[in-house]
């Protein structure tokens, strides 16, 4: 029996189909032959199968990094507009369907409504609908922030004018001659409303001529420190009366360019704290600050120079009141033995805190105008005259005067920035 299940045909199956190996004939050596064809015929099959596989993975991912790439930068409208598609989608049905499947759906617990089956054609206009909206909304956005940067704020720039400025003259008796009436027949001309000739004499004449803008301080003659403190401390109480905006100091051998100057300040708020001038040293002064009768310590800072004018801003003018104001002025000035010009340095810059704004339009007779271009005239707020390393020192401009005639060049630099004074000559080249 067993002899005769041993002769029964045997049948074994592979991947390519099935081989039977007879045992009857006993020919297993071209059974074997013929699984070893099916073998390689296997393998290069599945070799090619997995060539395919690879090659399909590697497209795959290729096209996904381009859509990737082509997408990366409308992923939030997509996302946007997916959402709005969604939302589009389930509202498609009319108030009617929505209510009668309503009444045949039962509303369970745990379940939602199922959105309406629509056709490819209605998915698609909705898909393009919403695409259209999404770019209108970047175009929206787009020309929100145009708009946006066509109105970026502009440098500051106050409102105000020459009638603003408060103009003081520090001058004495014994240049009212020789002086004075060189201002009054150039600049002061133009700007005799805000400008203020404070002096230590009385001269009727001169009051005249300044429209009652005269202002006898009673201060001494003399050039020391504690005169020119004292018609400090006058011009300052004068400028906090006018309620004007600016108080600007010059000396009586400055030319005041008021165009120029009012465009430079129109560039800072008069309400805040500003101090604008030129130093006339390159190093911030030292100074010796007495505390009491027997204490005292030094101090450091810097200072516009009177010689080449000065403005202050009403603003940090009214901050100056309490070392400024009515005699507290002179008693400043004492603390630490300095002229007027170094006071007011020292009240703003040691005790206010308050830096001074450099700036290189105002000019003295300290420095070389040999150096001022013609062509800068126009753009300068202060220019002077004197003597500088004991010789003569001026703006050099040729024009209808001469040297003899003009020597301070004050009456050219007029003529060329106002040329229809009528003492002007015609048709002279500056």
């Amino acid at each position: 029996w067993r002899q005769a299940e041993r002769d029964i045909y045997r049948e074994r199956r592979c991947l390519c189909g099935e081989l039977v190996i007879s045992t009857e004939t006993g020919s297993f050596q071209q059974a074997g032959r013929h699984a070893s064809h099916t073998h390689r015929a296997v393998r290069e099959m599945l070799r090619l199968c997995v060539r395919k596989v690879l090659l399909s993975l590697l497209g795959a991912m290729l096209t996904c990094l381009l859509v990737l790439l082509l997408d990366q930068g409308q992923q939030q409208p997509v996302q946007r507009g997916l959402e709005l598609r969604s939302r589009s989608l389930q509202s498609w049905e009319s108030p009617g369907e929505q209510e009668e499947r309503e009444k045949v759906q039962p509303q369970g617990a745990g379940s939602s409504p199922e959105p309406p089956a629509r056709s490819f054609k209605e998915y698609f206009s909705e898909l393009s609908r919403v695409g259209k909206s999404s770019g209108m909304r970047l175009q929206l956005q787009r020309e929100q922030e145009h708009s946006e940067a066509a109105v970026t704020p502009k440098p500051f720039r106050d409102d105000i004018s020459a009638a603003d400025l408060f103009i003081a003259v520090k001058t004495t008796k014994k240049f009212h001659r020789a002086r004075l009436e060189l201002l009054l027949d150039t600049w002061i001309s133009r700007n005799r409303e805000q400008t203020y000739i404070f002096t230590d004499g009385e001269d009727e004449e001169l009051k005249k001529r300044t429209v009652g803008h005269m202002v006898n301080t009673n201060c001494s003659a003399a050039h020391s420190r504690q005169a020119l403190s004292c018609k400090m401390a006058v011009e300052y109480d004068k400028f906090i009366e006018s309620g004007k905006r600016w108080f600007c100091h010059v000396d009586d051998d400055n030319y005041v360019n008021t165009r120029t100057l009012v465009k430079l300040l129109a560039q800072y708020p008069h309400t805040q704290d500003i101090y604008i001038g030129k130093p006339s040293l390159d190093r911030p002064i030292e100074a010796t600050e007495r505390i009491s009768d027997n204490k005292m310590r030094p101090v450091h800072f810097w200072f516009a120079t009177g010689g080449a004018g000065f403005c202050i801003s009403r603003g940090l003018a009214l901050k100056m009141s309490p070392w400024a104001s009515g005699g507290h002025f002179m008693n400043t000035a004492e603390k630490i033995r300095l002229p007027d010009d170094c006071t007011i340095g020292y009240i703003i810059e040691a005790i206010l805190g308050v830096r001074l704004i450099r700036s290189n339009l105002f000019h003295s007779h300290l420095e070389n105008l040999q150096q001022v271009m013609r062509t800068d005239i126009s753009n300068q707020v202060t220019l002077s005259y004197g003597t500088f390393e004991n010789k003569r020192n001026a703006i050099n401009l040729k024009g209808g005067f001469s040297i003899e005639e003009d020597p301070s060049r004050f009456r050219s630099i007029h003529c060329l920035l106002y040329p229809d004074t009528p003492w002007c000559p015609r048709n002279v080249t500056y």
